[in-house]
């Protein structure tokens, strides 16, 4: 028991097995699959998490049906293939000490039928927001298929050495939930209208799987606390009698809660601006005061003290985490020895919810995620000498490079220009959306205060500084913003001998490092020109909105954001702007400035539009490398590499990625 978390690291019953304390890794997506099973990757990442001392994992939502395949990455609950997988993911986990529970799952209309080339199921025919695919409303006989699909897939889960199995279904509003709210069951048979009717599906589900799962292994339930605000669903005291009902069966061991449908997915996977710390727990403690069952909380519940105060106020007999635990995979371990400042922190920038859509899951500041085995090899490997090594650059990736180099042995001095460490993330901070983001940097930088690395601030170091003092050189030096005001649509005028857009170098033509420096007095009515679809137009426009500036942004493509859309907190931060009185105008490129005019031409059509009293534009074109310093290094005989974006503009992921492959290189 940690004298600081008496709860937290306290053990409890769970069935009839004792987790050994109570913190719960909450399942998630990471797409390490390739055939519908377990891969190595798998194992490996969920062993990581054991090693940490989580008590009990959920591994990733498992599909029980052909009908529900939203990816190719997801494993197949009903398939007989998943079961040696199960072992090798056991075999890995258990010795650890920590539990492995299977979840089981339909996502019912909130997929499509690309992957499955099937139709989608749902008790009524009624579009999900997402994908708009009208699903097929299920028939009694396909009702029955479904229930024996879950059971299968517990049996299956069962021979698989696992120690339990979670019901999933009913929460995020996949298709048991689909099942329980009116507002998608408009079904007139018995399994629609009245509440017993509409829980009748998962209880068939549940005593089905119970009938299968032996007295010692663990049967839990995945609900909602709250399907969220504007849902004409299911609210905080509706999810509180079903939890009531299902208790009643006396099948379950424990009910895990969460919250949200995709009619606004920052409910489940609220980003650090969306949903404040611990949003769902107000919600989860009336769940937890109505049943005897354990009950788990989950909600952006990162530190240690946070965990310690929900457990010992009673709102709930675990604590979930699936973001945090992603970020750093001993979490637990670092809180029981009372080191929790050295726990690496979940910013909520869900990198890791962007990752999976287009291959397995990573975290913007933890590059170890999904690559365990590699790194652990690594780790273990003999080093070589010793080396002297600089690294220029106290941006993100400036500072993994240092610190990962440090630890792996290597004397480092680091070279910072300013008297800052954190390079750019320091810009994106001064928004107040994304001020949890600076714990990327933050913590790096105060992990590498307590190594023996030299830091030197206010030092521009040139090819003098190096050669002859250094044994290598990590370039990290960075990018600056575009300013000759052309969009990606133009790129015969980024050339060095081109000319700038006519009135790009006016006095009030800015970049978004200017406005967020707060390098000069800034104008009233500002036109931000986005050509990038990320995110630093709306950081713009959220800094400059929340100083009371008019702000119009305006931007060649058809949808801004689209660059973060994998996120999925666009929407949210669409709403944020538009609620501050930002206005959007896409499928425009500035043809000109000229004073406090401006010029924009249709992409599509060629007609010119002319905006008046525009006392300001920021360009947001994307940024150049600052690469001279690596140009200079080059034939100096050192051994220099060139990390993040003074390699190539990209993103905080890229620039951590690179700086530990970097100090992995030395």
């Amino acid at each position: 028991m940690a004298p600081g978390y008496p709860t937290l690291f306290s053990p409890i019953a769970l069935g009839p097995r004792t987790a050994r304390n109570r913190v719960w890794m909450a399942a998630h997506a990471t797409e390490f699959s390739t055939d519908g099973t377990f891969a190595d990757a798998s194992a490996d990442y969920y062993a990581e998490r054991a090693r940490g001392d989580v008590a009990v994992i959920t591994m990733e939502a498992m599909a029980v049906h052909p009908s529900s395949q939203p990816r190719r990455g997801v494993v197949k609950a009903y398939d007989a293939a998943v079961v040696d997988s199960y072992r090798k993911v056991a075999a890995a986990v258990q010795p650890h000490g920590a539990m492995l529970m299977a979840q089981l799952w339909h996502r019912g209309r909130q997929t499509d039928g690309i992957i499955s080339r099937l139709p989608t199921w749902a008790p009524s025919a009624v579009p999900d927001t997402v994908y708009r695919e009208i699903p097929h409303a299920m028939t009694v006989r396909e009702i029955d298929e479904l229930v024996a699909h879950y059971v299968l897939s517990a049996r299956l889960a069962m021979d698989g050495g696992v120690d339990g199995i979670e019901v999933h279904g009913l929460a995020h509003g996949y298709l048991l939930g689909q099942f329980l709210s009116p507002a998608t069951n408009h079904r007139t048979d018995d399994y629609g209208g009245s509440f017993e009717n509409r829980l009748r599906i998962v209880r068939r589900v549940v005593e089905g799987v119970r009938a299968v799962v032996p007295a010692d292994r663990v049967l839990g339930i995945r609900l909602n606390s709250n399907d969220g605000d504007g849902q004409a669903g299911l609210g905080n005291a509706d999810w509180v009698r079903i939890a009531v009902a299902v208790e009643t069966w006396g099948a379950l061991d424990y009910i895990s809660t969460t919250q949200g449908t995709y009619l606004d997915r920052m409910q489940i996977y609220g980003t650090s601006a969306a949903r404040p710390a611990g949003y769902e727990v107000a919600d989860t403690a009336n769940i937890t005061r109505a049943v005897s069952l354990p009950v788990v909380a989950v909600g952006r519940i990162t530190t240690p003290e946070m965990a310690e105060s929900v457990l010992a106020d009673g709102k709930a007999q675990f604590v979930g985490m699936a973001r945090q635990l992603i970020a750093d995979p001993r979490w637990p371990a670092k809180a029981q020895a009372g080191r929790p400042d050295d726990i690496r922190p979940c910013v909520g920038a869900n990198w890791c919810v962007a990752s999976f859509a287009r291959g397995p899951l990573a975290c913007i500041h933890n590059p170890r995620v999904g690559r365990e085995r590699e790194f652990r090899a690594d780790d273990g490997r003999e080093r070589r000498t010793r080396r002297r090594v600089a690294v220029v650059g106290g941006g993100p990736a400036g500072l993994r490079a240092a610190l990962a180099a440090t630890e792996l042995g290597h004397a480092v001095t680091l070279f910072e220009q300013s008297d800052t460490l954190g390079g750019q993330v320091n810009l994106l901070t001064r928004a107040d959306s994304y001020r949890e983001w600076s714990g990327v940097t933050d913590w790096l930088s105060s992990q590498l205060a307590r190594t023996d690395a030299e830091i030197r601030l206010k030092h521009r170091a040139g090819a003098g500084d190096l050669v002859g003092r250094f044994d290598a050189v990590v370039v990290a030096t960075g990018s600056t913003p575009v300013r000759h005001g052309w969009t990606a649509r133009r790129p015969e005028r980024w050339s060095a001998e081109a000319a700038a857009l006519p009135g790009a170098g006016q006095w009030n033509v800015y970049t978004p490092a200017d406005v967020l420096a707060g390098r000069t007095d800034l104008p009233y009515r500002i036109l931000v020109v986005d050509d990038t679809g990320d995110r630093q137009a709306f950081v713009t426009a959220e800094y400059l909105a929340r100083r009371r500036h008019a702000v119009h942004v305006v931007s060649p493509y058809p949808q801004l954001g689209h660059a973060f859309a994998d996120g999925h907190d666009l929407p949210f931060a669409f709403g944020q702007l538009r609620r501050a009185g930002v206005t959007f105008t896409p499928n425009v490129e500035v043809g000109a400035i000229e004073d406090d005019t401006v010029t924009l031409t249709d992409v599509f059509t060629g007609e010119a539009t002319v905006l008046r009293d525009i006392d300001g534009v920021v360009l947001v074109l994307g940024n150049v490398a600052d690469d001279g310093l690596a140009r200079a290094l080059d034939g100096s005989g050192l051994d220099v590499q060139v990390i993040g974006d003074a390699q190539a503009p990209r993103r905080i992921f890229n620039a951590i990625w690179e700086g530990e492959a970097a100090a992995r290189r030395l």
